[in-house]
């Protein structure tokens, strides 16, 4: 009995003390809540004293408990409409020996191999009397082109048009009944961010798919080509994908898969697609003329940076400088002289000096346009003809001497100017040497102009190939090159350099045609 009271009397005593202690916590807590206002109302101060103004960008605002993004597409209802369209395009070539106008982009034959080259590609039908869309590297030099189609119908096409400036081509298959053609979108309106899905022949892999969102737009690849305005995405596209569909979630082709930037050759997540609205001035003159005809100004151009229109009193960085007037060109003839700053084409705003060569190209040789340009710190309006863009002389496609590890072009009018070249400069630019190659080994770099080939002048591409093809496969090759203010002869030695040619040196920035 007196254990049983000792046991109640500790337990009331355990009681009081736990009591105590919970009384004492709410107390401590009921504390703490009314100086939670002022506490929070100082640190609230504290913040507003630390942090910068408010972004000038805001997310727009949520439903309470909801993200701003939710779930991941379901993509097979777009696929299965768009396959019908999608062709996979395999064509054979002759071998050149040591020339090819392309790498081939992951082209599954040894490109140093003889005998026929084979190669693969995409492409989509945009009319149903046969008519195919795909890239101009893609079909180039074809001695044959098959198109198989996705019920596994196979056709041989014909070459419509192409055009190496942008690189799209026009081809045809005849006998074909059912075909399915495309709904074309507007790259315009695509947004970074964007869902896309890429369709194509990768690796010889018919009708694989892949998906991304396009990662920027308006990228610019190879700075010596002014046509240059790629929608870049993260979608896999790899060796085979060149010339196949870019598709938005609505089902409509908004790009033509060109490149991708790899160091491989195969997807590392940057690849590249020719916005679908280019293809819709380009298109439709490869198809019925086989060619583009382009607008001319008669103009070099620069970038308006921050510093340059500080100093132009503008208000904000964007336009075209004009850094100076072709004579008799249709500029000249308007009146525009260096130092203004296009800023309006035919109606069109120019937002960057990469947008203007596009434009003027784009618009019809005749035509008579009003140009709006900053000068002196007020618009002035000229009205100008546009007059045609001539032929450079040659084909206008790159050729690749494989065995020596270059890459040359034509001289575009262009390209003459970032050079510092005249008019009626003649020769070859090279746009690319490979790592290692005799052409590296005998110092040649990209930006280079080749003048002569032994004692004969070079008067473009085409005639830089016949006079190598005219030599053996070993012979040594004696050029004049032209460098800034220097001119120097080199002499390029077949063998001579250490590797496979599989690299380029800078110069050659994104890998086009890497998915033929």
């Amino acid at each position: 009995m007196k254990s049983t009271r000792s046991l109640l009397a500790l337990g009331l005593v355990f009681g009081a003390v736990i009591g105590v202690g919970v009384t004492a916590a709410m107390r401590h807590e009921s504390g703490s809540r009314a100086d939670a206002p002022q506490a929070a109302a100082a640190a609230a101060d504290a913040v507003v004293e630390q942090q910068p103004a408010a972004l000038p960008v805001s997310l727009p605002p949520a439903e309470p408990g909801q993200p701003l993004v939710a779930g991941l597409p379901d993509f097979s209802r777009l696929v299965q409409a768009l396959a019908p369209a999608v062709v996979n395009i395999s064509t054979e070539s002759e071998d050149k020996s040591e020339l090819s106008p392309h790498r081939g982009f992951g082209d599954p034959v040894d490109p140093y191999s003889r005998g026929p080259r084979r190669s693969l590609g995409s492409g989509f039908v945009f009319d149903k009397d046969g008519y195919i869309i795909t890239n101009a590297h893609v079909v180039e030099d074809a001695s044959k082109i098959v198109v198989r189609l996705n019920d596994e119908r196979e056709f041989e096409a014909e070459v419509i048009g192409a055009d190496a400036k942008t690189d799209l081509a026009v081809i045809r298959i005849k006998g074909a009944d059912n075909l399915v053609p495309v709904s074309l979108g507007d790259s315009d309106a695509l947004k970074v961010g964007e869902w896309v899905v890429a369709i194509g022949n990768p690796f010889a892999l018919d009708h694989t798919v892949t998906a991304g969102i396009v990662s920027a737009k308006g990228r610019q690849i190879n700075r010596r080509n002014p046509y240059d305005d790629f929608i870049q995405t993260d979608a896999a596209i790899n060796p085979g994908n060149s010339g196949g569909p870019l598709v938005n979630l609505s089902g409509q082709v908004v790009g033509i898969n060109a490149a991708i930037f790899s160091n491989g050759g195969g997807n590392i997540g940057i690849g590249f697609a020719i916005p679908i609205n280019m293809a819709r001035n380009v298109v439709p003159q490869l198809r019925t003329e086989g060619h583009v005809t382009r607008g001319w100004l008669g103009v070099k151009i620069q970038p308006v940076d921050k510093d340059i229109a500080g100093s132009l009193g503008l208000a904000e960085a964007k336009g075209a400088l004009v850094a100076e007037v072709f004579p008799d060109s249709p500029a000249a003839k308007a009146g525009l002289v260096v130092g203004d700053v296009i800023v309006k084409f035919d109606g069109v705003d120019v937002g960057k000096s990469a947008d203007l060569p596009t434009i003027v190209a784009g618009t019809q040789v005749g035509k008579e346009v009003e140009v709006v340009v900053v000068r002196e710190g007020g618009q002035k309006t000229f009205t100008v003809g546009v007059a045609k863009l001539a032929d450079e002389g040659g084909s206008g496609r790159p050729v690749q001497a494989r065995t020596l590890g270059l890459t040359v072009q034509d001289i575009a009018p262009e390209m003459a100017g970032e050079l510092g070249l005249d008019k009626d400069a003649k020769g070859v630019v090279v746009t690319s040497v490979t790592k290692g190659s005799p052409a590296e080994t005998a110092g040649l770099q990209p930006g280079d102009l080749i003048q002569m080939v032994g004692n004969r002048s070079v008067e473009n591409a085409e005639k830089f190939r016949s006079m190598l093809e005219e030599g053996t496969k070993d012979q040594s090759v004696l050029v004049l090159v032209r460098r800034g203010d220097q001119t120097l002869f080199r002499v390029i030695k077949p063998g001579s350099g250490h590797s496979e040619g599989s690299e380029e040196a800078p110069g050659g920035h994104g890998q086009r045609g890497q998915g033929r």
